[in-house]
């Protein structure tokens, strides 16, 4: 039986330990009529999943992320059949044991497209680029209204201020030197966000990590990992457009923003990357080019210019 996982001292002891995961997905997976296929786990993502076979990929969730469990299911069978990439088809999902979730899903074709993008040419890349574009238009375009009771935050203005009031120390504690941290409240007080915005169902993690691509790289073959979706300002996606997926490159955000149909200004998005929950500027600053001005002003046009007006 898994045991019980609410604390983070909890989880350190039972999530990574195959000795205790392995048997009881296994047991789950004869619940499930999968008994006796290959298990995998992927070594990536928060939550232990496992691909079944070649069909089936089983995600689980600990009692302390069992409302992701739920969300996540919800929010694929919504999205089923309705984004021009694939998603993964819900086969069932539901509680386990001792507070734990699953959802069994379909496994999707393809490789990452953060591991084949070194091997794309230029062409291939920026077409990958309008078709993420266009997914996230039709992403966007959803009623997001059957999925509101399971996915926050309900209040968007209440949601920016408390992520504003923690936004410095956030950053602080993933060690950002003072120099940019003194910069962040006048930048935020700077830039004006919608309190009550058009409310769109976010994927908040949009990265070339959770998209897959055929085996040439030509074009998309799947979209994954809704956990930690949200509805609400659908520019709060485009944090991961500019820091995952064209990472600084104009020419490449302008084709992806073409293919979605509007732009959003830099220093915007720049402030919902310091707003965002799982915000690192300094892992951002490490792995992303950084102007000599040194200022978060600057940041916005490099990480978020399309070199359009």
């Amino acid at each position: 039986m898994l045991p019980p996982v609410e604390t983070d001292e909890q989880w350190d002891a039972v999530v990574p330990d195959e000795s205790v995961m392995r048997p009881e997905v296994e047991a789950l997976c004869g619940r499930l009529g999968l008994a006796g296929a290959p298990l995998v786990r992927f070594t990536e993502g928060t939550q232990p999943v496992y691909a079944v076979g070649d069909e089936h990929v089983l995600k689980l969730f600990p009692g302390s992320a069992a409302r992701d469990g739920i969300a996540e299911g919800r929010v694929l069978s919504h999205l089923q059949g309705r984004l021009p990439v694939a998603t993964p088809r819900v086969r069932e999902s539901g509680p386990y044991e001792n507070g734990w979730r699953y959802v069994l899903m379909s496994r999707l074709p393809g490789e990452s497209l953060a591991g084949a993008w070194g091997r794309i040419p230029r062409a291939g890349r920026e077409r990958l680029v309008a078709r993420i574009g266009e997914a996230l238009a039709e992403l966007h375009s959803l009623d997001p209204g059957p999925l509101e009771d399971v996915l926050g935050p309900g209040d968007w203005g209440a949601f920016l201020d408390r992520r504003r009031a923690a936004a410095v120390d956030q950053q602080r504690a993933h060690g950002l030197a003072e120099a940019w941290l003194e910069q962040i409240p006048e930048f935020l007080d700077s830039v004006p966000l919608p309190r009550a915005p058009r409310r769109s169902l976010l994927h908040t993690e949009v990265m070339r990590q959770h998209f897959l691509v055929d085996p040439d790289g030509r074009r998309l073959t799947g979209l994954f990992d809704f956990e930690p979706a949200m509805i609400g300002d659908r520019a709060y996606d485009f944090v991961g457009v500019g820091l995952f997926v064209t990472r600084g490159d104009p020419e490449l955000l302008a084709r992806l923003a073409g293919a979605y149909g509007r732009t959003f200004p830099p220093a915007e998005l720049l402030a919902y990357t310091l707003l965002h929950v799982y915000s690192n500027l300094p892992w951002y600053l490490r792995e992303l080019p950084v102007p000599a001005e040194g200022t978060l002003s600057s940041l916005a046009e490099a990480w978020f210019g399309t070199g359009t007006a």
